[in-house]
C-alpha cells in the first residue's frame, strides 16, 4: 500500500465519503502477499518510502515475472537488480513502458500505484565516482538506484589515485555534490582520498576488480574499513545497489 493510498483512505472516512466498514476492508489488506516462493512486501513503501526491490540473481525468469506483476500492481515502480540479459529481455517484453539498464543489469518497472508523495523526494546531488573504467558497472548500479529513486546523479569515472590529478582537477564538482559514492577495486584507496577532501558523507563500495593479491574484493574492503579519512561508511563488495539506496536516502534527510 502506498503512502498516498493511505490518505485516501483516511480523508475519505473524515469526509463521510466512505463508511467506515468499507474502509476497514481495504487495511485489513495483508502486509505481505505469499506466492508460495516468495512473500512480498506490499507495505514497504509505508515504512521506508520505497517499493520492495526484487534482487534477480539466483531466480528463475518465471518467478521474476510473477513478483514483478504482483509488485507493479500496488507500487508505482518496480526495480529488479542483478538482472540477466535474458531476464531483462523476458522483463520488457511482458511489460510495456520498462526500461533495462544493460551496464548496471537493473530494470524498471512501471507500476499501476500512486507515487509517494513529496515528503521523500531527495535534495541536492549524488556524485558517483570510479577508480577506474573496469568499475563502471558497479558504479553504474548505484547510479540508477539512487536515479529510479529520485535522487539527482552525476558521474565522474576513471579519476582513480594512479593519476591524482584527474581528481584533483574536478574539485569543484566534489564540493558541490551532497552525497559521494566511491567506487573502486584494486587496494581502494580512493575512498580515503575522497574523504579526506569533503565535507560531504562519503559512501565507499570496493569492487572485484584487480590482480590475484586483490582476493576479488577483500583487500579494498579492508583498506575502506580501515580508512583514517572521517565520515567515510562502507557497503560489501560489489554492492552498487546498496550505495545508490544509501545515498538516496540521505539525500532525503
Amino acid at each position: 500500500m502506498e503512502v498516498n493510498r493511505l490518505q485516501t483512505i483516511l480523508q475519505s472516512v473524515q469526509s463521510g465519503e466512505m463508511q467506515i466498514d468499507v474502509a476497514m476492508t481495504e487495511l485489513k489488506d495483508l502486509p505481505y502477499e505469499d506466492l508460495g516462493f516468495a512473500k512480498l512486501d506490499h507495505h514497504r513503501t509505508l515504512r521506508t518510502g520505497f517499493p520492495e526491490v526484487i534482487f534477480a540473481q539466483g531466480k528463475t525468469i518465471p518467478q521474476v515475472l510473477a513478483i514483478a506483476d504482483r509488485l507493479s500492481e500496488r507500487s508505482h515502480k518496480v526495480l529488479i537488480t542483478r538482472c540477466s540479459p535474458e531476464c531483462s529481455a523476458a522483463v520488457t517484453e511482458k511489460f510495456p513502458g520498462s526500461t533495462s539498464f544493460d551496464v548496471a543489469r537493473i530494470c524498471a518497472v512501471p507500476g499501476k500505484g500512486d507515487a509517494p508523495d513529496n515528503s521523500y523526494s531527495a535534495k541536492g546531488k549524488v556524485l558517483i565516482v570510479t577508480a577506474g573504467t573496469a568499475d563502471i558497472p558497479v558504479a553504474e548500479e548505484a547510479a540508477i538506484t539512487a536515479h529510479e529513486m529520485g535522487s539527482e546523479v552525476e558521474r565522474l569515472f576513471d579519476v582513480g589515485v594512479a593519476g591524482l590529478h584527474r581528481l584533483l582537477d574536478q574539485r569543484e564538482r566534489l564540493f558541490s555534490a551532497r552525497v559521494i559514492v566511491v567506487v573502486a577495486g584494486m587496494e581502494g584507496a580512493l575512498a580515503s582520498v575522497v574523504g579526506g577532501l569533503v565535507h560531504q558523507p562519503v559512501v565507499a563500495v570496493p569492487t572485484s576488480v584487480g590482480y590475484g593479491a586483490s582476493f576479488q574484493g577483500l583487500a579494498p574492503l579492508l583498506t575502506m574499513l580501515n580508512s583514517c579519512a572521517s565520515g567515510v561508511c562502507v557497503m560489501n563488495i560489489d554492492n552498487g545497489f546498496g550505495a545508490g539506496y544509501f545515498a538516496n536516502m540521505l539525500c532525503r534527510m
